[in-house]
């Protein structure tokens, strides 16, 4: 598949754009260059391959779930204006 110059334009007025002779020209070229990449891409044979989350094998490395600071829930809860079993009582925005 290849475009034309009233191709470009006719999507460059849909996406608002003003483009010059030199620019339609341009992206002529390098639409038409990314379709035919495509073309070739669709020419490959790919039965039987797996499809991947990523083109490399590599393996997430996580770090050990452990605790690394103290509960310091009460002194957080010291400086509030009102507590009520552990929770943080804040005034009704709908009445």
């Amino acid at each position: 598949m290849s475009l034309s110059g009233a191709d470009i334009q006719c999507v460059a007025k849909l996406a608002r754009l003003r483009l010059t002779e030199a620019e339609t020209t341009s992206t002529l070229s390098q639409l038409n260059s990314i379709l035919t990449m495509i073309d070739s891409m669709q020419a490959v044979i790919t039965e039987g391959v797996a499809p991947l989350a990523h083109p490399l094998e590599l393996t997430q490395v996580l770090r050990i779930d452990e605790v690394t600071e103290e509960n310091a829930r009460e002194a957080y809860q010291k400086t509030a204006p009102a507590i009520k079993d552990g929770l943080y009582l804040v005034p009704r925005v709908l009445e």
